[in-house]
């Protein structure tokens, strides 16, 4: 009997162990469903780009190799586009999906024959650039690999944190040279943000490894970086190329635009296999970083702790749905999870944006925040997803408080660029005050919230704005959207210091807050700028569009703003006379087709005057659960999701922005969407996906269940939360991280009795 019983514990134990398995195994599954190239550039001359990389990167790495089209990139702004059908090079920095190019640091490209210091990208021209096809390139989390024609050299990409690896196989036996170019970079040429290389240098340590760095300014003013590269095969010449000197095996070379060339001679058994560690510190990082990730040559690890890497960050939510909407969330996922990135070396030390050597005391330091665009949906997706990282960009924000003064706007490789409006690392801040997220001193975030707020700096004069109860056009320019982004930066650092009891500060940051509502003009409806004496500012269109700077609007029109108070929908909805008005002008919105000659870049993916290719529209279409229609959402967001997302290379209808565009998507996949991305509140949508599991970081389980979804049903029936009927159009942060299961019955026509369900709340603590 004791025998039959331990036998009987055995099968057992071996059936838990192979369930274990399984699950673990499906836990690593989701990264195949990733597609790379989902918004590297156009298909045709009609579509856009997403502005995206394809190349190698692990979550929130360092580095980014991967392979440039253009000798100075600048559109698309990854240096990548998939409408090109010549490659440059691999280089090992990127941003994905920006609006302003910058990095493309150490660019690496394998040739044959004489000396080619140039890419002469004409196809009549020698150079070190090379054709390629689409069918021989393949990429996947943490791997890219391409057939070059001209040099008849596969060449394969790897990264770790720090670290790049490349991979040479060529199809003969012939010599090859790789061409080092550490004057790669953005348009010289471009006058606003163009880059100018201030110092670099070149050293060939032994016939096996060289180092180099550079200086130079660009979108961040200015950026040191350095590099350690590693050769599995010695190579039998250099040549340093100083300016217009050609210098042969000398072993060190100094100068504002350097390149080298290493020749290796032919080998017909082993690949050629390169290291290469970077650091923004120093020489020694560069070093230690690279003995810290990469200790030998050998690639197919590397790429397979890459792709594990990834497998274990996309398993934070298993979904159930089509092959192609499984392509398009786990890329949409892969992409929030490239930015921001840690720009610390593995010992934790990093340059602050004065210059300084720092450390960080948990060894990472974060920087690339694209704070106008994710504080949207990108943030409050991370405080879901990635609440352990989520404290640490605070922590990595903070520090640049401590620093400089105040809170990041648009910072990149540590450094301020004051892109864009508003100070959105306050909405951030607040949400996960709210939402308890750990390892935060809040105490010492607040005084960085308040010292963001009444510190003048560009864009952000306190001074006039208090003195004016607005900002007048003719001393601040793009003074109705500052005013608007400010309102709401404003609201939230109201909230905070309710909640930690300064009510003087409550007092005035809250009264600051409804200033916005001195530049709506009642007899057009529209927000519009006044000049310092208050008087409108003449001529007037809803239409016109602004880009940054010399326009009352930030790469929008009228339109677009008119709906920028997400929090206070009810006093936007006083304004307009009430919820009818509201209504009525919400509609006219997503139907009046008008765009006028100045439509700028930043305004694609419309519907109506709903611009989804730019971030101020993205809350817009989850405000009709603030209706008695609440099924209009329902309607808008499911339409944006099926005609402006796709698995193909311009599957993005503008640009990406750090994984803004992607957090939209995975939100209002699951059919929900925090329109006040700092109340704890998430309005609903037109759920797409069969069935959705979020992992949460406390253990739990959040599932959301879509029953008779696809095809024509697209509104929502019924809503069950943890098996009772549910009457609101809404959800909380709490109900979320509590973990249970909401299920949404769909249906092809509008349930008309969610008019009286129960409508967001201003904050839901």
């Amino acid at each position: 009997m004791k025998k039959k019983l331990f036998i009987l514990l055995g099968l057992i134990f071996l059936v838990q162990i192979f369930s274990c398995t399984q699950s673990n195994s499906e836990l690593t599954e989701n990264a195949k469903y990733v597609n790379p190239f989902i918004g590297t550039g156009s298909i045709d001359s009609l579509s856009l780009s997403g502005s995206n990389f394809p190349g190698a990167v692990v979550p929130f790495g360092f580095v980014q190799l991967s392979p440039d089209t253009d000798d100075s990139p600048e559109d698309p702004c990854s240096g990548y586009d998939y409408a090109d059908n010549r490659i440059v090079g691999f280089s090992h920095t990127h941003l994905s999906g920006t609006g302003v190019a910058d990095l493309f640091d150490f660019l690496f490209m394998p040739f044959r024959g004489e000396e080619r210091w140039y890419p002469n990208t004409k196809d009549d021209q020698k150079g070190y650039s090379s054709l390629f096809n689409h069918n021989n390139e393949m990429a996947t989390p943490g791997y890219y690999s391409v057939f070059l024609n001209d040099p008849q050299i596969k060449v394969e990409l790897s990264a770790t944190e720090h670290c790049g690896m490349h991979r040479y196989t060529s199809k003969n036996n012939e010599p090859f040279s790789i061409i080092v170019d550490l004057n790669h970079s953005l348009d010289k040429k471009r006058p606003y943000w163009s880059c100018r290389i201030i110092n670099s240098q070149i050293k060939i340590i032994d016939e096996h490894t060289i180092e180099g760095y550079r200086a130079i300014t660009g979108w961040a003013n200015l950026r040191h970086i350095y590099f350690r590269a590693e050769f599995s095969r010695p190579f039998s010449k250099s040549l340093i190329k100083a300016g217009s000197r050609i210098y042969t095996n000398e072993k060190i070379a100094n100068h504002q635009y350097l390149k080298t060339i290493l020749t290796f001679d032919e080998n017909n058994k082993t690949p050629l296999t390169v290291k290469v560690g970077l650091s923004s510190v120093s020489y020694e990082g560069a070093r230690n970083n690279l003995k810290a990730e990469i200790q030998d040559f050998n690639f197919d690890k590397v790429k397979n702790e890459a792709e594990n890497l990834w497998n274990k960050e996309l398993s934070v939510i298993d979904i159930e749905g089509s092959k192609e909407q499984k392509v398009i969330f786990y890329t949409s996922l892969y992409h929030t999870f490239i930015h921001p990135s840690n720009i610390a070396d593995v010992n934790g030390d990093y340059i602050d944006c004065n210059g300084e050597l720092k450390n960080a005391p948990d060894k990472k330091h974060y920087s690339t925040f694209s704070l106008w665009d994710t504080y949207r949906a990108a943030h409050p997706l991370y405080t879901i997803t990635q609440e352990k990282r989520t404290g640490e960009f605070i922590n990595s924000m903070i520090r640049q408080y401590s620093d400089y003064g105040y809170l990041p706007i648009w910072q990149l490789w540590g450094q301020e660029t004051y892109c864009m409006i508003g100070n959105h690392a306050i909405p951030v801040i607040v949400d996960a005050f709210h939402k308890n997220i750990p390892n935060v001193d809040y105490q010492l975030a607040y005084k960085a919230i308040k010292a963001s707020s009444t510190t003048s700096h560009r864009n952000s004069p306190f001074n006039i704005l208090d003195k004016y109860q607005y900002f007048p056009e003719n001393l601040q320019s793009q003074s109705v959207s500052i005013a608007l982004e400010i309102a709401y930066d404003d609201w939230c650092v109201a909230q905070m210091a309710k909640e930690l009891g300064f009510n003087e500060d409550y007092n005035y940051f809250n009264k600051r807050s409804n200033y916005y509502k001195n530049l709506f003009d009642p007899n057009i409806g529209f927000f519009r700028s006044k000049d310092n004496k208050g008087n409108w500012i003449e001529p007037f269109s809803p239409l016109k569009y602004g880009g940054n700077g010399g326009y009352p609007f930030t790469e929008g029109n009228a339109w677009q703003y008119l709906w920028y108070v997400p929090q206070d929908v009810d006093a936007l909805k006083e304004l307009f006379g009430g919820e009818k008005q509201f209504t009525e002008k919400l509609n006219t919105f997503f139907t009046l087709d008008a765009k006028p000659e100045d439509v700028n870049g930043n305004a694609s993916g419309f519907i109506g005057q709903y611009a989804h290719g730019n971030e101020p529209s993205h809350h817009i279409a989850y405000l009709y659960n603030y209706t008695k229609t609440p099924w209009k959402s329902q309607y808008y967001t499911n339409k944006i999701v099926k005609e402006l997302y796709s698995s193909t290379p311009s599957g993005y209808s503008g640009n990406e922005d750090c994984g803004q565009m992607s957090a939209w998507y995975i939100f209002s996949a699951l059919g929900f969407y925090p329109v006040n991305p700092a109340n704890n509140v998430y309005c609903f949508g037109s759920p797409q996906l069969k069935n959705a599991k979020i992992n949460l970081t406390n253990g739990k389980t959040f599932e959301v269940v879509t029953i008779n979804g696809g095809n024509e049903n697209i509104y929502i029936q019924k809503i069950l939360l943890n098996g009772k009927p549910y009457e609101k159009t809404y959800i909380t942060h709490k109900d979320i991280v509590s973990g249970g299961k909401i299920e949404f019955y769909m249906g092809p026509k509008p349930n008309k009795k969610m008019s009286k369900y129960e409508k967001p709340p201003m904050i839901a603590l």
